[in-house]
């Protein structure tokens, strides 16, 4: 299993070890130890699976406060660019974003730490999209920036995409309250 460290800090692509056979295929999807050896260190208490057709875009989403999220992404079936950006105030990279394709053949992972958007638009025809959870869900405080925001500029790889009413309702970067802080986890 290799733990790749992303141009943003705390974003981590994880490339699992595949071991295929005539049967099909066996993967470790998660190992706690290798996990915080890699300094993802989060307890996951939800688990989450969507299904979405071709040219679905689904986020920006994040939450804040004692929700924040800390999101593991994977993907089940199918093909999908996975965005994340970082909404950290006083982060070196604030308002970058990573973007990378997650796929059934891969089997890529996406550690997305608290205090990023998060979101996907859906390459193959259709696509299962799993992912654990540090926090639970809480409507009060999901918070959305809208997809196609121009300072933003993101690539989702998708040409009108399919969204839903609340994301396209969602505010533009510029106007996000500061609700999460770069907390550096580098030492030097």
């Amino acid at each position: 299993m290799e733990f790749e460290k992303t141009f943003i800090e705390g974003l981590i692509l994880v490339k699992p070890d595949i071991f295929p056979d005539k049967r099909g295929f066996f993967l470790e999807s998660y190992n706690r130890e290798k996990y915080l050896k890699a300094g993802i260190d989060s307890l996951f208490v939800q688990d989450n699976i969507s299904k979405s057709v071709k040219n679905t875009l689904r986020g920006l989403h994040y939450q804040i406060g004692n929700f924040t999220q800390g999101k593991l992404c994977t993907v089940i079936s199918g093909i999908v660019q996975d965005v994340a950006v970082d909404i950290r105030f006083g982060s070196p990279t604030f308002g970058k974003y990573y973007s990378v394709e997650l796929n059934e053949e891969n089997k890529y992972q996406l550690w997305i730490p608290p205090g990023f958007a998060h979101g996907f638009a859906v390459i193959s025809d259709t696509a299962i999209f799993s992912y654990k959870c540090s926090a639970l869900y809480s409507k009060q405080d999901e918070r959305s920036i809208v997809y196609n925001d121009v300072q933003l500029n993101i690539d989702w790889k998708v040409e009108n995409p399919i969204i839903n009413e609340k994301d396209l309702g969602a505010k533009k970067f510029s106007q996000i309250d500061k609700d999460l802080f770069f907390k550096s986890t580098i030492s030097i």
